[in-house]
């Protein structure tokens, strides 16, 4: 068999190892040059590339290719991407379930109706995972530009703490309440500050400045710091001023640097505690064990720790707790680790506490495998912010630590704070992603 003529002179196309050939163009003489794809013992272009191309989509499918389309919004090749995703998605189903078993008498009590603190929370986790699938779609580059807007919105969310707006729970004033909405904007605070460290210390780091252009960044943190301090809520303070020392040590920070922030924290918690009544009546029940004041300031740690105590290793079954008959304050809350242990037993504790450790290794990872100075400080601070505040938890459920007043990530009913973990770890997923890239 013979080939047909060629038309015009043949142009020199240099091969490419392991790709097939597609037809091309002489630019000189604006005349197709036939390629081994267009052959006819190829059985044409068309074909061939079919099937030796990517995408395995036929012509004339267009709903195929919506579909592929569709199913690589949110692939990912980096394990740890999935390892956080899957981990913070059993969290959140945990949550929902204990929720609805802590709450139901509360809310029967409050409005008749059982399920009422369960919806609100599964309406916010509605909300909240699609928002953090969205964050991790974000570029890097996003967070970094974006980053002082965060900080002046979230101080902006802070202020209407001390207007009318807002609300007094627990002698802390750190909710606002618009209609029938209620929001504790200190969450979006921790996110607006991990990003603002984060995308600041690397930049006065490589300056080689002075010490006061290192600390410079913090200018910013510890307004952050004073305005929630202001609130009286001690907990939240903690665990911003921890995240101000994690973003300090991962940005490479030394430790005598470190140490101006580390005392003037210190100093604050001591003031902040011995000019409370109530906080001074928690530090000395927790100091003077056995706490037996059932009727005072140990009436949550001593409840806390019986419902602990009751579930065994099995756990008394799921809805049957008896601490949430009115007998533990905050059941669906900052004890909600306790409700956990007496109806799902030590097994289930040990669940939830190694779900954490699995949070932090896949934390651990995406900052190892951090190209970048930026990522590795956001994602080192919100690791300490949501396996930190944890760990802080539950160590105050099993009388470890003095009640600190913080919610169990993830676990814990509260919406604003759901909205602001799913997000942090969306951002950490966007660098997971993007895995293996220099960020410049």
């Amino acid at each position: 068999m013979t080939h047909p003529p060629r038309v015009g002179p043949k142009p020199f196309v240099r091969p490419v190892p392991g790709r097939v050939q597609t037809p091309s163009i002489a630019r000189s003489t604006g005349v197709l040059s036939p390629s081994r794809t267009s052959s006819p013992h190829s059985g044409g272009t068309s074909a061939a590339g079919l099937r030796t191309g990517d995408a395995g989509i036929r012509p004339g499918r267009p709903e195929m290719l919506r579909r592929v389309s569709l199913s690589s919004v949110f692939r990912s090749h980096s394990s740890n991407y999935y390892m956080l995703l899957g981990t913070t998605l059993l969290l959140v189903f945990i949550g929902l379930i204990m929720v609805l078993s802590a709450s139901s008498v509360d809310s029967y009590l409050a409005d008749s109706n059982f399920f009422g603190s369960f919806i609100r929370q599964a309406i916010y986790a509605v909300i909240g995972i699609p928002l953090m699938l969205l964050a991790s779609r974000v570029p890097i580059t996003f967070w970094r530009k974006w980053a002082r807007i965060f900080v002046l919105v979230g101080i902006g969310l802070q202020l209407l703490v001390y207007t009318p707006l807002g609300i007094d729970s627990y002698g802390n004033r750190n909710w606002f309440a618009i209609g029938g909405f209620t929001a504790q904007p200190s969450e979006a605070l921790k996110l607006a500050l991990a990003v603002w460290l984060g995308v600041m210390l690397p930049v006065t780091m490589d300056r080689h400045g002075s010490t006061v252009r290192v600390l410079r960044p913090l200018i910013p943190a510890v307004i952050m710091l004073l305005m929630v301090l202001a609130g009286q809520d001690l907990g939240t303070v903690i665990i911003m001023a921890l995240m101000t020392l994690a973003a300090l040590y991962f940005a490479g920070v030394g430790w005598k640097l470190m140490m101006l922030p580390i005392s003037l924290g210190v100093s604050g918690v001591i003031l902040m505690s011995v000019v409370s009544a109530n906080r001074m009546a928690r530090i000395l029940s927790f100091f003077g064990k056995p706490c037996l004041d059932d009727s005072g300031a140990c009436w949550q740690p001593l409840h806390g720790t019986w419902a602990m105590a009751s579930g065994g290793i099995f756990g008394v079954g799921l809805g049957n707790s008896r601490a949430k008959w009115s007998w533990l304050p905050a059941a669906d809350n900052d004890y909600i680790f306790a409700i956990i242990g007496e109806e799902l037993g030590l097994i289930g504790a040990i669940v939830v506490i190694g779900l954490f450790v699995v949070l932090t290794i896949s934390f651990l990872r995406i900052i190892r495998s951090a190209q970048d100075p930026t990522t590795r400080i956001i994602t080192g601070t919100i690791m300490v912010w949501l396996v930190g505040q944890a760990f802080i938890n539950i160590a105050v459920v099993l009388n470890l630590l003095p009640v600190l007043g913080v919610p169990l990530p993830f676990v814990s009913a509260g919406g604003t704070a759901l909205l602001a973990s799913l997000t942090a770890v969306g951002v950490v997923l966007s660098y997971a992603r993007a895995e293996g890239q220099k960020v410049t």
